[in-house]
């Protein structure tokens, strides 16, 4: 019967001991807020936000090509990259953006996904739409859709290759 105690008290003095190591549970009282929601990446903020003034009309599709590649490096400054481009390149995907007659985003459809880097064609997706809206497209004959080739070189940065001469 000695043992079982000496057992008992062994065990009473873990479960102290590991008791004693851990915080106590905050009372309701104290406990945090759960984390906001991060903002949805195709609403653009912090300082890009601010230096995207309202599109500008369009008359012809090379026009709204141009202007939407040039709203992409507006809208992600710390991911893109101005000068020649890389020999070779990281990844190239390929994005078809489709919009609404007021030039917002009503579907991107991947065109070509590289066979590295995949991960890329989620930041071109993401800068896409924190680029938006677009000028209005109303004027212009359907469908409402354009394409943009994307240009990564190794640090993950892109160039549209719209803008590259």
């Amino acid at each position: 019967m000695h043992c079982i105690d000496v057992r008992l008290m062994f065990g009473i003095a873990a479960l102290l001991v590991l008791g004693a190591c851990s915080a106590p549970a905050p009372r309701p009282a104290e406990r945090a807020a759960p984390p906001a929601a991060p903002a949805p990446a195709s609403l653009p903020t912090g300082p890009a936000a601010a230096r995207l003034a309202a599109p500008e009309p369009v008359r012809s599709w090379t026009e709204l090509r141009v202007q939407a590649a040039k709203r992409l490096v507006a809208a992600n400054p710390t991911l893109t990259y101005s000068g020649p481009v890389p020999d070779p390149l990281l990844a190239i995907p390929v994005l078809e953006i489709e919009l609404n007659s007021d030039g917002s985003i009503r579907n991107i459809d991947v065109m070509r996904v590289p066979t590295q880097a995949k991960d890329t064609v989620q930041i071109a997706i993401d800068a896409v739409r924190r680029a938006a809206p677009f000028a209005n497209v109303a004027k212009l004959p359907k469908p409402w859709k354009f394409t943009e080739t994307f240009l990564f070189n190794d640090d993950r940065k892109f160039k549209p290759r719209t803008l590259d001469p």
